[in-house]
């Protein structure tokens, strides 16, 4: 079954991310993809925050239907496929920094390590360049 995307509710551009970006769920599959290199379904329900199945499913579904994954068949497995972030995702990535340098900042539980939190604060197109160059080199 095809995702359907949400309706529009408004012409705001903060409305419109949140229509796609706006649930925990999806930002985690997100990283995920963007930052763990994530691919394949059961690699997914490994992460700490323990997603149900149906919930990956949909997910996966809604951001194909967004143009933010590619799904493909795993060459070395027919029965498993393998997701890739597109570009549209992959111009996430600043966004996503950002979230983690401020998680940092206030929480002191979190896995942000001083040395990242500098990184993003002093150089963050480069290293904005670095990850999504490594993106690219997967494809």
């Amino acid at each position: 079954m095809k995702e359907k995307l949400p309706p529009r509710r408004s012409s705001c551009s903060i409305s419109y991310a949140l229509d796609y970006l706006g649930d925990k769920w999806t930002l985690l599959v997100l990283r995920d993809l963007l930052f763990q290199n994530k691919r394949r379904f059961g690699d997914f329900l490994a992460s700490d925050e323990k997603i149900a199945s149906n919930i990956l499913t949909q997910r996966l579904r809604r951001l194909e239907a967004a143009g933010m994954v590619t799904r493909q068949p795993d060459p070395d497995n027919r029965r498993s496929v393998l997701y890739a972030p597109t570009r549209k995702a992959a111009d996430l990535v600043p966004a996503m920094l950002e979230l983690a340098r401020w998680s940092g900042k206030y929480d002191p539980q979190t896995r942000m390590t001083p040395k990242l939190a500098r990184r993003i604060a002093e150089d963050r197109d480069g290293l904005v360049a670095e990850i999504v160059g490594q993106l690219r080199e997967k494809d």
